[in-house]
């Protein structure tokens, strides 16, 4: 063979591997169980590779301990099920250091059997040989897949770079077959295959939180801690975070989670019927009143009200907002008498109840009543980590929505979609993911629908906490700022004006200008 054939076959070679690699990647990416799992491996995987057994360890949610997620030989392998092994065993914690396949002969896989590894549990006669390679598609649950083989193989070139290039398809169907077990379970990770012990899966709480980053166990902390008391509960975040999720996870998990959850958002209902809406009102107590009206708070009795977007209540519904919490009654327009109330209050906001204190337009004393717990919702930018979960748990709902079926994300789309801003927090990445499949032609979807550079910008004018304002307002608050830091002081030594390096009339007369009042500063 000259050597022009001997490149021609090596291209062709390359090109047969690569194709092979393309078919299994996308077998892969459509399974979601186990059962269409199996006809891949026993199938053509094995065929490609000759190995005699699969396995497939994944850690638990301490990721202290793995266990055998998925095998396809129950003959082998049943002693292994419902056992939980060490991560830091030779065998898995090996593997999970290693960037290639680890290669193990039968001699220490026999000194192995008296250890905590799964290979106790397993009749390794015959096998001469077990190859490990780590499937590392995020940070949770990271996996291993363990081959076993009669023979002694010495995995050739071809046969690595095929193994490393299946690790992240592998992984990705492992994610695939955990969010989807995340859902038929409402939230826990618990089946035949992915298993706890049965006491714990059963004391276990549902939860709509996808997500397991610090932040994110920070505010299932204090939701666990506040739930089942009856404190009000301020939410604080940018829009799209999802503050109304944290509303229902508190509610459910509380002593009222059998009565009502009523929601108001304070931001959509017009001014003029907000105090009707809020309280009710009587039959011709007001031109257009034809019947009777029962009020949030009169729907929400003996429950929970949440009141979205707090921070974009008027004063006057401010002050009687915080007369009803004090005095736990409130009166329907037109009504003669105070109805008694039992109701838990959850407020929401994106804006800075701070500043807005500062410049008059949230009144302190409500603010202090209502920030009895405060629980700050992280935006996506901040908690990256828990997008590959987020993902996959809307990749599943509107596959159901689209009657598109096991459709997929991969690599370089999902990298794509973490290396994003996101100005509008989850709202915008479920819309995205929506979006995606919507357009998405096959069982793949490689490029991500993200809006256009003009609807980013509405999006950072509507969901960040940054927004787009007139100068003289911007000019307003830092002036406002500052007399705050001055205890109130405008001219002297330690007043305003000397921060601001002007003279005191010259702010005087701005702070008319700008109609800055002492009562917006002072205590």
């Amino acid at each position: 063979m000259d050597k022009t054939e001997a490149i021609l076959k090596s291209i062709q070679e390359r090109e047969k591997e690569h194709h092979l690699l393309l078919s299994l990647s996308s077998s892969f990416a459509n399974v979601s169980a186990y059962d269409e799992l199996s006809p891949i491996v026993n199938g053509q995987l094995k065929e490609a590779l000759s190995f005699d057994y699969f396995a497939i360890g994944t850690t638990d949610s301490s990721e202290k301990q793995y266990y055998l997620f998925y095998h396809n030989d129950q003959k082998i392998f049943r002693a292994t099920e419902r056992k939980l092994y060490d991560t830091q065993d030779d065998l898995f914690n090996i593997a999970m250091q290693s960037a290639d396949p680890v290669v193990f002969d039968n001699i220490f896989l026999n000194k192995k059997t008296k250890s905590d590894s799964f290979i106790a549990n397993i009749n390794l006669q015959g096998i001469r040989e077990m190859a490990a390679i780590p499937l590392q598609y995020h940070k949770n649950n990271p996996s291993v897949l363990f081959l076993f083989f009669k023979k002694t193989q010495n995995l050739d070139r071809n046969a690595i770079r095929l193994l490393k290039g299946l690790s992240m398809p592998l992984a990705l169907t492992v994610s695939n077959i955990l969010i989807k077990h995340k859902i038929e379970n409402n939230g826990n990770i618990s089946s035949q295959k992915i298993f706890q012990s049965i006491d714990e899966s059963q004391n276990q709480k549902t939860t709509e939180i996808i997500g397991e980053s610090a932040q994110i166990k920070k505010v299932k902390t204090l939701i666990g801690q506040v739930a089942p008391s009856d404190s009000g509960v301020l939410i604080l975040g940018e829009s799209g975070t999802g503050k109304e999720v944290v509303a229902r996870e508190i509610h459910y998990n509380s002593s009222r989670k059998n009565q009502p959850m009523i929601k108001v958002n304070c931001a959509a209902i017009p001014v003029n019927l907000i105090e009707s809406e809020l309280f009710g009102h009587e039959k011709g107590s007001f031109t257009g009143a034809i019947e009777k009206r029962i009020g949030k708070f009169e729907l929400a009795n003996n429950g929970t009200l949440f009141l979205d977007e707090i921070g974009d209540l008027p004063l006057e519904m401010q002050t009687k907002l915080l007369r009803t919490l004090q005095e736990k009654e409130i009166e329907r327009i037109g009504g003669k008498k105070a109805i008694k109330i039992n109701v838990r209050i959850i407020a929401a906001t994106n804006r800075d109840l701070q500043l807005e204190m500062l410049e008059g337009r949230f009144r302190k004393d409500l603010f202090y009543r209502l920030n009895i717990f405060p629980i700050m919702i992280p935006p996506l930018r901040n908690r990256k980590e828990d997008i590959a979960d987020l993902c996959f748990y809307f990749l599943n709902k509107y596959t159901l929505n689209t009657n598109k079926k096991n459709i997929a994300l991969s690599a370089n789309a999902l990298k794509a979609i973490q290396n994003h801003s996101w100005p509008g927090n989850i709202r915008e990445l479920e819309h995205c993911i929506e979006r995606s499949i919507l357009l998405s032609e096959g069982a793949m979807i490689n490029d991500v629908s993200f809006l256009s550079e003009s609807e980013q910008i509405l999006a950072l004018n509507n969901f960040n906490a940054f927004q787009v304002k007139p100068l003289k307002e911007i000019e307003k608050e830092y002036i406002l700022k500052i007399i705050k830091i001055c205890n109130g002081r405008i001219s002297g030594p330690n007043g305003a004006a000397v921060k601001l390096e002007i003279p005191s009339t010259t702010l005087v007369s701005k702070m008319k200008k700008l109609g800055i009042k002492k009562e917006h500063f002072s205590e």
